[in-house]
């Protein structure tokens, strides 16, 4: 079944915990009339090339322009799929990308899982299409050098959320309203927004 709209569809792009209840992603969808979420994977869930194709098979049940608006792992599911040809994206929010190419924190995958689901290393060549990286200046899954030199490879305009930790419920963060706004600016796009 494919979905045909004028107005862009938004994708939700998941990191690795998938679906929370509380995660401004979830939130978000709840808002939107035109979303879409990449589903959960059931097994494979550390597999870079099974997040890329579950990511690709909701695009391509798509008719018409797409917004992707990712989180976390999502963002580097996202840049790895956008290696291949791409379909009818209009631009991309990524927010707080995690440095998967050194150790995350307790509690995350460890680098040998990491490396052995393939996520490494992550693409920085220009992106395809407009986007805007949301970072976070404390973010425990990446510096902020680094999430700028991944901006600034993507072509992407990188936008300082100041002290957000990773963005997400374990962060104090439900509802962002900002995104909202990050969106809405996407949806109007047509190749303005990198810097």
């Amino acid at each position: 079944m494919t979905t045909a709209s004028t107005s862009p569809t938004v994708v939700i792009v998941p990191g690795l915990r998938d679906h929370v209840a509380e995660h401004w992603q979830t939130l978000l969808a709840d808002r939107l009339d035109n979303v879409r979420t990449v589903p959960p994977l059931e097994r494979d869930r550390l597999s870079r090339a099974a997040r890329v194709a579950a990511l690709d098979e909701v695009i391509t049940s798509i008719d018409g322009p797409i917004v992707l608006v990712a989180h976390s792992a999502g963002v580097i599911t996202t840049v790895h799929w956008a290696q291949r040809p791409t379909r009818q994206v209009r631009g991309a929010l990524l927010a707080t990308p995690p440095d998967m190419e050194l150790p995350l924190p307790e509690g995350h995958p460890s680098f040998d899982e990491i490396e052995a689901g393939a996520w490494n290393p992550i693409p920085r060549r220009r992106l395809p299409f407009p986007s805007i990286v949301a970072a976070s200046t404390n973010d425990p899954l990446a510096g902020f050098r680094r999430v700028t030199g991944m901006a600034e490879a993507w072509g992407s305009r990188l936008v300082d959320l100041g002290e957000v930790g990773h963005l997400n419920p374990a962060s104090g963060y439900g509802y962002w309203p900002q995104a909202e706004e990050l969106v809405a600016e996407l949806v109007g796009a047509r190749g303005e927004i990198a810097s």
